[in-house]
């Protein structure tokens, strides 16, 4: 198993990409909660994240709303259930942890969700900065509450939970 990484810059700090065996497998930023120690990223090298760093540097730019792009989500099978989920959120629009677990039809598994949640290695990407709390409060966040806030802004995020944005500033 290969692993290699690059940082990205991005209006949210540096992003550490990380690929196993060539796919994306890791978007950490700094200071991230659950963030795997730096030295399990392997060598620095650029050439695995073209297409990626291409994608998120359009995403900055307001030019992408949906990546298209092959992922390794190495998790247990109850995490990949809620990480295959909120891929299907839309760009600005937000879902409550007790939305994502009424969809996994497990409607009392809200806090397992969140948990899940706050493992996801790929951020930004797989958007679990659109999950909030269930009174539409923006709630924990791996990359830290004022990047989940303004990555939400950035996507005019509110849209489709009651209170909409107003309830999330």
């Amino acid at each position: 198993m290969e692993r290699l990484h690059t940082v990205l810059d991005s209006p949210y700090g540096p992003l550490t990409l990380v690929a196993t065996d060539g796919v994306l497998s890791g978007l950490y930023m700094s200071d991230q909660r659950h963030r795997p120690a730096q030295e399990t990223f392997g060598e620095r090298d650029p050439a695995p994240f073209g297409e990626a760093i291409s994608q998120l540097e359009a995403y900055f730019a307001g030019e992408l709303k949906e990546f298209d792009l092959p992922l390794r989500l190495d998790g247990t099978p109850f995490q990949r259930l809620v990480w295959d989920e909120l891929l299907r959120i839309p760009y600005g629009e937000i879902r409550t942890y007790g939305e994502l677990a009424e969809l996994l039809g497990k409607p009392g598994a809200s806090r397992a969700v969140g948990l899940a949640n706050g493992k996801n290695p790929i951020s930004v990407i797989v958007p679990c900065h659109r999950v909030v709390g269930a009174n539409g409060n923006l709630t924990g966040y791996g990359g830290g509450l004022d990047r989940k806030k303004q990555l939400l802004a950035f996507e005019g995020g509110g849209v489709g939970v009651g209170g909409g944005a107003d309830a999330l500033f």
